[in-house]
């Protein structure tokens, strides 16, 4: 009576591991399925860092193209700033 039991106790608990291999939570579809929606959200990290890298240029130019109509301004023009006071130096 104990031959008989072995086999059937392994047989159990290779039956037990498969199905936690198949529909368990770490199971080969279910970890397929994480894989492949990592893929995707990695796909879609990557597409929102190169807008955020776009706009940060942008940005860039931006402030750098108000600095340069500023410099204009005050060389050609002569602007002044409200709080700022101008000094002519003669030559």
């Amino acid at each position: 009576m104990g031959n008989r039991l072995v086999p059937f106790v392994l047989i159990t608990l290779l039956v037990i591991l498969n199905a936690q291999l198949w529909f368990g939570r770490g199971s080969l579809p279910n970890v397929a399925k994480l894989e492949r929606e990592l893929r995707q959200q990695q796909a879609a990290n990557e597409e929102v860092r190169r807008s955020n890298e776009q706009l940060s240029a942008e940005v860039n130019d931006l402030k750098e193209g108000l600095n340069m109509v500023e410099e204009r301004a005050r060389q050609e023009l002569g602007m002044v700033k409200a709080n700022e006071i101008f000094v002519q130096i003669a030559k």
